[in-house]
């Protein structure tokens, strides 16, 4: 279905909706939680246990991969279809844009801070990523909720379905190789009810009995890793 631009008033269209975007919230509950536990999984982290500390600042890296991404999709689709077919959202549009700048402050920060931490597991090392993570995680509490209220209704009238799988392509791009399974655990976890309707409606059969199978196991592996067991 075509998607239909909005009228100059900003109301929503009468008509049908013209994409499911509700995939948005389901990637933001895992941002938000991955980041928000982050910074207790930092300091879970003995003094000089760097295998430990790589572990998790792997996660760390891994999510930030992630939110790269997701906001250089938006950054590059999203915001100039909006522009084109919701011109009356531009007030929300360019503070979305504002957002992602702060955000990039942070992640950038985050990004720069791991490294040293990964190498030495110490303390001294470790501030610098704690201080990254209060950031991200107080910029992520406005932005994430501020899209989801402005920005994904009129996401359903103005993009398209095939738009949609271009956003989820180029977020599944970014997981590193290797850490498939892990970041779906990630996901399924970070779900209201554990992740069941999220399969089910994401991931055809054998992809949930794989995730049955093998997947289970990989991510209890993971999450016994990340919190040092």
């Amino acid at each position: 279905m075509p998607a239909t631009p909005l009228p100059p008033s900003g109301d929503l269209p009468g008509g049908p909706k013209t994409c499911d975007a509700s995939g948005m919230a389901e990637i933001h509950r895992m941002f938000t939680r991955g980041f928000g536990e982050g910074p207790d999984l930092v300091r879970g982290v003995r003094e000089g246990d760097a295998a430990h500390a790589a572990a998790v600042a792997t996660q760390l890296e891994t999510l930030s991969l992630g939110l790269h991404a997701h906001h250089e999709g938006e950054d590059e689709r999203l915001w100039p279809a909006l522009d084109e077919r919701a011109p009356s959202c531009g007030a929300h549009v360019e503070r979305m844009k504002a957002q992602h700048a702060e955000l990039l402050v942070h992640l950038t920060a985050l990004d720069r801070a791991l490294p040293a931490w990964r190498a030495t597991a110490t303390a001294t090392d470790a501030e610098p990523v704690l201080s990254a993570l209060a950031g991200v995680n107080k910029a992520m509490a406005v932005h994430l909720p501020d899209e989801e209220t402005n920005i994904v209704p009129v996401m359903e009238y103005t993009i398209t379905e095939p738009e949609i799988e271009w956003f989820a392509e180029h977020g599944r791009g970014a997981i590193p190789k290797g850490q498939t399974w892990q970041q779906l655990g990630e996901i399924l976890a970070a779900q209201p009810d554990g992740g069941d309707e999220w399969l089910h409606k994401h991931m055809p059969a054998p992809g949930r009995l794989a995730w049955r199978l093998i997947g289970r196991r990989a991510y209890a592996k993971h999450r016994a890793a990340l919190e040092g067991r």
